[in-house]
């Protein structure tokens, strides 16, 4: 049987190690897949072939569009990144009835549903396995493994960066921009880490993994996103002394009035095994109906695990090349006539529990003057913590835990505490989720 050609796009990290993999593991892989796959045409700037095996029998180019206009190439392998030219790119390779593989997730989120929709008129697959936390087989799990069931909620940890910064805060006592500086210089962090450390991100993986498990759109503009450079040690520590732990999170619930999707810092019990993942690892929480709460955990980037998603996903396509297209797994688990209009809330409309520290004057009454505008809203106390004031000092930090309510309300309440000429700083709040 003639071999599965491939056009690579980009030949830096990512397409470095996909090159890697498929020379490394060549007869491996033709086992699995029932065909060779051999890698014929690749695209790259300022080629540095250190390291990179293979590449001595592939056309190389500097014209990625060479490489979708190949009539030779079966399947298009996208690892250049960003918004353009990719989708570019992606449509004119689909336009030539070619199958598609990215590990592109601001691609997918952004321009995805415009992606899918031109893959399905064609009848080819497009694939993005890599797409989400690297080398852990999460859209894969939510599109098949997990397809029997009613998808509940989604919490996952999915930039490995803000994990690694998070983690040195908590073990190390360190402050924010010191560590952050550290992460860029191991590599962990770009030169501009905004979208890492203001949660862009992981916004984009959420926005595809709220979409395979409620089979809604992708509706990246409409992910609330927060980031984790206001966290300060001793928020951390109070975290720790009340039990939780402090992780960047993506949570996306179905509930009656529709998706929660929204990326924030977040309060995580220290007995969950989600709260336990360090460094720069990822982990996905799914809760189904039938099966209950799975965790998939492993290296969310890299060279090499994100190339182990990416030939995955070619060697999944070469699988079905001959199928029916109108019986492959759909691009969003569910079929395209099945999509749901079911609305993404608004961030004041999701109800969950908070961490709240304020700065306040050590004065009689301030502490039920707190509680009042708290209760008068409705929002209920779980614990309180009160620190004696340092030795000529006249603030001190006020630690509360409350049980969940509606963020509308939340933002009410901290207003008039704000208002109180007692209250010296802005309110410092994080949600809490206890993922029971």
């Amino acid at each position: 049987m003639e071999p599965v050609k491939v056009g690579l796009l980009g030949l830096g990290t990512v397409g470095g190690g996909t090159m890697n993999v498929l020379h490394r593991n060549a007869a491996e892989i033709s086992r699995r897949a029932g065909r060779e796959i051999r890698v014929v045409h690749a695209a790259a700037r300022d080629l540095d072939p250190t390291g990179i095996d293979g590449l001595e029998s592939v056309q190389i180019t500097e014209d990625a569009f060479e490489v979708v206009e190949n009539p030779e190439v079966d399947i298009v392998v996208e690892l250049i990144g960003g918004y353009s030219p990719a989708r570019e790119l992606v449509l004119k390779a689909i336009e030539n009835g070619k199958h598609v593989v990215t590990a592109n997730k601001a691609l997918i989120a952004t321009h995805g549903n415009e992606i899918f929709q031109a893959a399905q008129r064609k009848g080819v697959t497009v694939a993005f396995e890599a797409a989400v936390a690297g080398g852990i087989p999460i859209i894969k799990a939510l599109r098949e493994g997990l397809a029997a069931n009613h998808i509940e909620w989604i919490a996952g940890i999915i930039n490995g960066t803000g994990n690694f910064i998070l983690t040195e805060m908590r073990d190390k006592g360190r402050e924010f921009a010191d560590v952050l500086k550290e992460a860029q210089a191991l590599g962990y962090a770009e030169a501009d880490p905004t979208f890492d450390v203001e949660g862009i991100d992981a916004a984009h993986k959420l926005t595809i993994l709220a979409s395979l498990a409620f089979g809604i759109p992708l509706q990246f503009d409409r992910c609330y996103t927060e980031g984790i450079g206001r966290i300060e040690p001793q928020d951390v520590i109070y975290a720790e002394e009340l039990g939780y732990r402090i992780k960047h999170l993506g949570v996306t619930r179905r509930t009656g009035s529709g998706v929660e999707l929204r990326v924030h810092p977040t309060l995580i019990p220290e007995r969950r095994l989600i709260a336990n993942v360090d460094g720069v690892m990822n982990a996905v929480l799914v809760q189904g109906d039938a099966v209950g709460p799975t965790l998939y955990y492993g290296a969310g980037a890299g060279s090499l695990p994100t190339a182990s998603a990416v030939v995955a996903d070619v060697i999944d396509v070469t699988r079905t090349l001959t199928t029916d297209p109108e019986n492959r797994v759909p691009h969003l688990a569910f079929q395209p006539d099945e999509l749901s209009d079911l609305p993404v809330l608004e961030v004041e409309q999701v109800v969950t529990a908070y961490y709240l520290r304020l700065t306040v004057e050590d004065k009689p009454g301030v502490l039920a003057r707190i509680t009042g505008i708290l209760g008068d809203a409705g929002i209920s106390i779980e614990a309180i913590k009160q620190k004696e004031p340092r030795e000529g000092e006249t603030q001190v930090p006020l630690v509360m835990l409350t049980h969940s309510v509606e963020e509308g309300r939340m933002n009410e309440a901290i207003a008039a505490i704000e208002a109180m000429e007692t209250v010296t700083a802005p309110v410092a709040r994080i949600r809490v989720e206890h993922l029971g």
